[in-house]
């Protein structure tokens, strides 16, 4: 049986935004999974560089892909990146993930970061994203406190490294890994010949 491909990404990157609104397009069964990817940069050394990059270019290149798909007008709050990550919202997708509710979820905290603005490091935010997909607010509230979602978030970031992943999006198929928005269709391409 092939492996299935696998979707990690944080909500903080707005080209994991970017690949997750057009993700079940082109891997219908790829499986999401959250990843605390600043922690993931510290085990590699490169988390004080990413918190220093200027993050203009990486506006201008999200909102020109954002508009050429038709996404609503990209806008990060104003304390993004660095003020707006939280461990909250990646622990709400694992307890949606149990709930069979992950991806709309996702597509739906990353709308409110990305294109409304809301920092997701506001756990109102967080919890108004769960009740849209028809999540109960105490439960998710519960959940993010939860021993096993926090161990089942550090054993993702644990095995993303492990398997080498350097940057979200990425989506690994059998030992492929393909990194970037812009890389969704040769990861495609590559699950369709392993299924």
């Amino acid at each position: 049986m092939a492996a299935r491909a696998i979707f990690y990404f944080d909500f903080q990157s707005p080209y994991a935004y970017l690949a997750a609104a057009r993700i079940e397009g082109l891997i219908p069964d790829a499986e999401w999974r959250p990843i605390a990817f600043p922690i993931l940069l510290d085990r590699l050394g490169r988390l004080e560089a990413a918190m220093g990059r200027d993050t203009t270019p990486i506006v201008a290149e999200v909102s020109e892909r954002a508009a050429g798909r038709d996404l609503p007008p990209f806008n990060p709050p104003q304390a993004w990146p660095l003020q707006t990550w939280s461990l909250a919202p990646l622990r709400a997708a694992l307890f949606a993930a149990g709930r069979g509710r992950l991806p709309e979820f996702s597509r739906v905290a990353f709308r409110k970061l990305f294109a409304e603005g809301r920092s997701l490091s506001e756990l109102d935010n967080v919890v108004a994203a769960a009740r849209e997909v028809g999540l109960d607010q105490d439960e998710v509230e519960a959940a993010i406190q939860r021993p096993e979602i926090k161990q089942q978030l550090k054993d993702h970031t644990e095995e993303a490294f492990a398997r080498g992943v350097t940057g979200i999006p990425t989506v690994a198929v059998g030992d492929d890994l393909f990194w970037g928005d812009d890389r969704l269709e040769e990861a495609a391409a590559a699950a369709s010949v392993r299924s």
